[in-house]
């Protein structure tokens, strides 16, 4: 079968060698009748790639190989490499079975996610076109690892968003908790049997609670896996206060860490009982942690007023700019944030701030803690600064795939 071929604007010539795997339909001439789902040659000037074309998102392409229309085998390729990618996590100690298999772009197979949990596989998809490729991916998957039991795919990720933002979306961008109750789920299996609808979990040695079917995103936000424990190696003896908790992961390696006391702030229904079960699970000292059920704006101002401090204050919101004209709101909801954290933090104390936005870049979520301490009256020494892990690999040619910012800083009085 012939394959349809379509032109691109040649000025994305120097973008398209260096990797970049995205074509936005404003750059393609043709493609009118062409269906999503449907692979493409590409052709920008002497370069061609081959690509799945998308009837509906803003991509109109994104592109797989320059040298042949992917198939099974070529689906293979791309997974065995990133199983082998992640041989130091699984074979790491203490254990870690919860990590992410394929990472979209990352991994050469754009729109696609998979996670492992253990014995289990979820992958979720970010383009109407990547569904195709589902039935190809689970025997991949299985042919890597014949002892994977099950394969589920979870709702697709793109349902009622601008499949621009796939690289945000692809990492583990927190949904909003309203919208998260909203959101389509109908996981479906792809192969074997289907997980339990509470799988445990390792990470670093400590277990986790990981509702794979139907809690966000794949279950866990794995992308600060290596950020959680370094919040471990400075929470001893330390009053902790974590906002955006959501099941208590960055609070668990405090309390392992030896945190004099921790408390976990989240908005979300059923939060409090998810941490306090992994708090459990764990065998750690429930004494020593609190779970606070209230919008973390609003009880940071009350703890700032009340003069209420602690000596390390971690700060890991939701995703505030999924598209670039959201980005000046986003900008005043950080410094807000981050403000009002740095106002209760101890002198002397750790401020731990996370970025999950995409839009917003490292240099100006820096230039946003200046504006901040400035705000709060603080000084700020960046001692850590960190983005994410090892499973989540970004090509040299996309930058968009680097999302998330995370920072440990020193928290001073104006010398």
């Amino acid at each position: 079968m012939s394959i349809p071929e379509l032109i691109v604007d040649p000025s994305l010539r120097q973008k398209l060698a260096q990797g970049h795997p995205w074509v936005y339909r404003n750059h393609v001439r043709g493609g009118e009748r062409l269906r999503s789902g449907q692979w493409v040659r590409v052709r920008c000037g002497p370069l061609s790639a081959y690509g799945l074309y998308d009837a509906q998102s803003a991509i109109a392409v994104r592109l797989f190989s320059r040298h042949t229309s992917p198939d099974g085998e070529w689906l293979q390729e791309r997974v065995w490499e990133a199983w082998e990618g992640r041989a130091p996590i699984r074979d790491g100690a203490p254990p870690t079975s919860a990590y992410r298999w394929i990472y979209g772009e990352g991994d050469g197979i754009p729109g696609l996610v998979v996670d492992r949990y253990g014995d289990y596989a979820v992958a979720q998809t970010y383009a109407e076109s990547v569904q195709a490729l589902l039935p190809l991916v689970a025997p991949a998957l299985r042919a890597c690892d014949p002892e994977l039991r099950g394969v589920v795919a979870r709702a697709p990720g793109f349902a009622g968003r601008d499949p621009a933002e796939a690289a945000e979306e692809q990492g583990e961008a927190h949904a909003n908790p309203a919208e998260a109750q909203h959101a389509p789920r109908g996981p479906r299996l792809l192969l074997g049997e289907a997980p339990p609808a509470d799988l445990v979990v390792q990470e670093h040695g400590l277990f986790f609670h990981a509702d794979v079917l139907g809690g966000q995103k794949t279950g866990l936000f794995l992308d600060h896996r290596e950020n959680r424990r370094m919040v471990e190696g400075l929470a001893a003896g330390r009053a902790v206060l974590n906002c955006f908790a959501y099941t208590g992961g960055f609070s668990l390696y405090a309390l392992r860490g030896g945190a004099a006391e921790v408390v976990s702030v989240d908005v979300g229904r059923g939060l409090a009982e998810a941490a306090a079960a992994n708090v459990a699970l764990n065998r750690l000292d429930a004494r020593r942690h609190q779970f606070v059920t209230e919008d973390c704006f609003a009880l940071l101002d009350a703890y700032a007023k009340a003069g209420r401090r602690f000596q390390l204050v971690i700060l890991d919101p939701p995703s505030f700019a999924r598209a670039k004209g959201n980005l000046h709101a986003a900008m005043q909801a950080y410094v807000r944030l981050n403000a009002l954290g740095l106002r209760c933090v101890d002198e002397g104390g750790l401020l731990v701030t996370a970025s999950c936005t995409s839009q917003v870049g490292p240099e100006q979520f820096r230039t946003m803690l200046g504006e901040a301490a400035a705000q709060a009256g603080r000084r700020l020494q960046i001692v850590a600064e960190t983005g994410q892990p090892a499973d989540h690999p970004v090509p040299a040619g996309f930058p968009e795939g680097r999302y998330l910012k995370c920072i440990a800083a020193r928290v001073l009085p104006v010398a």
